[in-house]
Parts: C-alpha cells; sequence; structure tokens
C-alpha cells in the first residue's frame, strides 16, 4: 500500500487500513484521534478542523486533495535534492536536515507510525528499533541522487554497520582517534556498549573539538535508541565509534 497516495476517500462510517493511516496522520498534525480504524464522529471532527485549518473545503471527508495535504511532511523529506556539485557527506547532511524539518516521530506505539514504517521497510513495532532505519535510508536517498552505490551496506542493526564499515575500511574505532575523531559531517556514529555491541547510530551533523552535532532517529531528550522522533542533538566522544561516508 502506498502511504503517500488515497485509493478511494474515506469518510463517516469507513473502516480498514487506511482509516487507520489517516488517523496516524491527523495525530501527527495534533489532532489527536483514537487510533482504531474506525471512521466514527471523532475522527470526521478531526478532519474538518484539519480541512479548516489548512484552506479546504470542509466536507469530513477524507479526498485525495486533503490526503495530500495530511501526508504533505513525508513527501517533503522524501523530495529529491540536486546535488549542485555536492560531495556524498554533504547530501548526507542535506538529506537529514530535509528529514529533520519534516518532523517524523512514532505514533500509535512504540516504534509504530507511517516514518517508522518508511524507515524500516514497512516493519514497525516494539521489536523494530529505527535509528539505523532512519540514518540508512538518508544514506540511500543521497546515494541515488549521485548514482552511487552505498559506502556500506545499509543495515537495520548497528552491529551489522559496524561489521560492514570495518569489512570495506571505513570504520572509526574510539582507540584510533583523540579528542576529535578522523570523520566530518555526513559521517555515522555508533554508541558502543561493548567491543562488538552497539545500539544507537545517527547522522553526524559537525564535528567540534569537544564533541559533535547530530540529527538521529529514534531518540528522546534523554538520548536513547528507545525514543520518538528523529531530532538534532548534541554528544560527546565517549564510547562513540564512527563510519565514515
Amino acid at each position: 500500500m502506498n502511504e503517500l497516495v488515497l485509493d478511494q476517500p474515506c469518510a463517516r462510517g469507513s473502516k480498514g487500513a487506511r482509516v487507520r493511516m489517516i488517523q496516524e496522520w491527523l495525530t501527527l498534525h495534533r489532532l489527536a484521534v483514537v487510533i482504531d480504524g474506525d471512521y466514527g464522529p471523532a475522527t470526521q471532527e478531526a478532519v474538518r478542523r484539519f480541512q479548516r485549518h489548512s484552506g479546504l473545503g470542509v466536507t469530513g471527508t477524507v479526498d485525495r486533495k486533503t490526503y495530500t495535504g495530511l501526508v504533505a511532511p513525508m513527501a517533503a523529506a522524501l523530495a529529491p535534492i540536486a546535488p549542485g556539485g555536492r560531495s556524498l557527506r554533504r547530501l548526507v547532511v542535506a538529506y537529514a536536515r530535509q528529514h529533520l524539518r519534516a518532523g517524523p516521530r512514532e505514533v500509535g506505539g512504540q516504534n509504530a507510525g507511517p516514518w517508522v514504517r518508511l524507515y524500516m521497510d514497512g516493519n514497525q513495532g516494539v521489536q523494530w528499533p529505527w535509528c539505523a532505519g532512519f540514518a540508512c535510508f538518508v544514506l540511500r536517498q543521497a546515494c541515488a541522487a549521485l548514482a552511487a552505490p552505498t559506502p556500506i551496506q545499509p543495515s537495520f542493526s548497528c552491529d551489522s554497520l559496524a561489521a560492514s564499515a570495518r569489512v570495506r575500511g571505513v570504520f572509526v574505532p574510539k582507540a584510533s582517534h583523540g579528542t576529535a575523531p578522523p570523520v566530518r559531517a555526513g559521517a555515522f556514529f555508533l554508541n558502543r556498549r561493548t567491543e562488538t555491541d552497539w545500539d544507537h547510530t545517527g547522522i553526524v551533523l559537525r564535528v567540534r573539538n569537544d564533541g559533535f552535532d547530530t540529527i538521529e532517529g529514534n531518540t528522546n531528550d534523554e538520548g536513547s535508541r528507545e525514543g520518538y522522533e528523529v531530532c538534532r542533538r548534541v554528544r560527546g566522544y565517549g564510547g562513540k565509534d564512527f563510519v565514515r561516508i
């Protein structure tokens, strides 16, 4: 199912997966309703409010024009960026910023909602932490813009990203750097639990002597991998390894 395209209008009394997606997007637009796949009076009223706020005809029915408005943030995140002479790593940063502006976050449960499904190839749920999915999705967008192969094997697993980076000679372990690592904006960071286990990743936005800025998915104010949004963070180098892009 193409989550950006409405196959048929939905109105009060409609039920099913498409109604559930409409409810997810209403909630992402701060018009929170129960996400149950049942187009009842509360969903109808939320649709009316969205239509009124968006300058659309206030019908309470989700037609293609209303649905296009609901999914506009994702369409914006997916818009191609002209390379304009940028390197791969700079395009990674450009796409990461584009996603950040769209405000991706979970909805309807842990590791759930349209943004998670986008980054995780349709998968969602407690067992699908999506930090690596987000970073690799952005990397694939940048590579596609340049018609270039990915420098590492994309994966939903931080451990697999580290393994691929080692094989391809782009892994930068903490032991090889002092204060600031020999990486630049566009690199991935990996949060190291042990020498063979990594539990979180994101995209390096800026490298400084005393730390680095990131854009990362599935995080929160505490910097956990079990967060709920894409956000910008400031991190220190302790316990971090890196993947050059």
